[in-house]
């Protein structure tokens, strides 16, 4: 073998082992480490995602939850309502006994009354059957809401002196049972009534909430409810009873100051209302006493009595959007 190639293999071998040396040292478990990488970054990437998924989670919760809320309070809101539109309700509210049948009966008399009485005047016999409908539907359920507002009016008036009446029992170390006593002996109606239906339902051994529940179907206030809310927490929770009786009887008496500005303020409304409604139905009374032969057509002629009709027609919907426009509930 000749020197020169001798010279040239041993070059070759000794690069080949030079190159194997460094790729042992530098690079020989590259595989392994990329692989290594890789799994940790999968990993990490997996707890990353995990951790967000549990954030996720962590955030929707409180979202799910408020919806949950106000899908029920829309529901007991939805249902309330529909109990305090309920006859029976609004007889118990007005005060008077939960006699539904009988209410039904005397509205049936009344419609027949005012039925027999227009054909006896020789009226058309659908006057007779408009004013039967209006006496036997209109007029009991108008005469109802009356007295129930009334009373209503009558026990908001007088719930912060209730209030303040636990607040000073409290203080005195009275229990709570004997101060709502105290306040169905010693008030004037309709606020004795209702706390001594209270303290009753107490007393038979109905909880607290459902004899609340009870007095809040007989007489739907906010300020009931508002009582109700804070005798339940107070219940579950503990806490200074007499200070949350304070703050809500202050809270009571600001709202009723709040009602009382907004009817002064919509004082020159009312009374605008009142002057257009009262205008036509004025101006027909006095043609007819002035001149009845001038008006004589309008209630014996079909075409006057068919005007007439619609003339009540649109001045019925005209006053009952004026007043919609001028009621405000706080």
């Amino acid at each position: 073998m000749s020197p020169t190639l001798v010279v040239v293999l041993v070059a070759v071998l000794g690069f080949i082992a030079i190159a194997g040396f460094g790729w042992v040292v530098v690079g020989g478990d590259g595989s392994a480490a990329k692989l290594a990488k890789r799994a940790q970054t999968l990993t990490v990437n997996r707890v990353d995602a995990a951790e967000a998924n549990r954030i996720r989670r962590a955030q929707a919760a409180p979202d799910q939850r408020r919806r949950q809320i106000l899908k029920t309070l829309r529901n007991q809101e939805r249902e309330q309502k529909k109990a305090r539109l309920s006859l029976s309700s609004r007889l118990r509210r007005a005060g008077l006994k939960d006699n539904v049948k009988g209410f039904w009966i005397s509205s049936s008399v009344l419609a027949l009354v005012v039925g027999v009485l227009i054909i006896i005047f020789r009226q058309p016999w659908w006057v007779a059957l408009l004013l039967s409908i209006g006496a036997g539907l209109g007029l009991p359920r108008w005469v109802l809401n009356f007295l129930a507002n009334r009373r209503v009016k009558q026990f908001t008036a007088t719930f912060p002196d209730a209030m303040d009446v636990i607040v000073r029992g409290i203080r005195s170390g009275l229990p709570v049972h004997d101060c709502l006593r105290v306040i169905g002996r010693e008030t004037s109606e309709p606020m004795a009534g209702e706390f001594r239906r209270l303290v009753e339902n107490l007393g038979v051994g109905l909880s607290v909430d459902q004899a609340l529940e009870r007095m809040y179907e007989s007489m739907p206030t906010p300020e009931v409810r508002f009582f109700s809310i804070v005798l339940a927490i107070q219940q579950r929770t503990g806490g200074n009873l007499a200070e949350a009786l304070g703050n809500l009887s202050t809270v009571i008496r600001a709202r009723k100051m709040m009602r009382e500005k907004i009817k002064a303020m919509a004082g020159e409304a009312v009374a605008s209302a009142s002057i257009i409604g009262s205008l036509p139905p004025g101006v027909v009374t006095l043609i007819s006493v002035t001149t009845p032969a001038y008006m004589a057509p309008m209630f014996t002629d079909p075409r006057g009595q068919l005007l007439l009709l619609g003339g009540v027609t649109w001045m019925s919907i005209g006053i009952f959007t004026m007043r919609k426009m001028i009621n405000f509930r706080i």
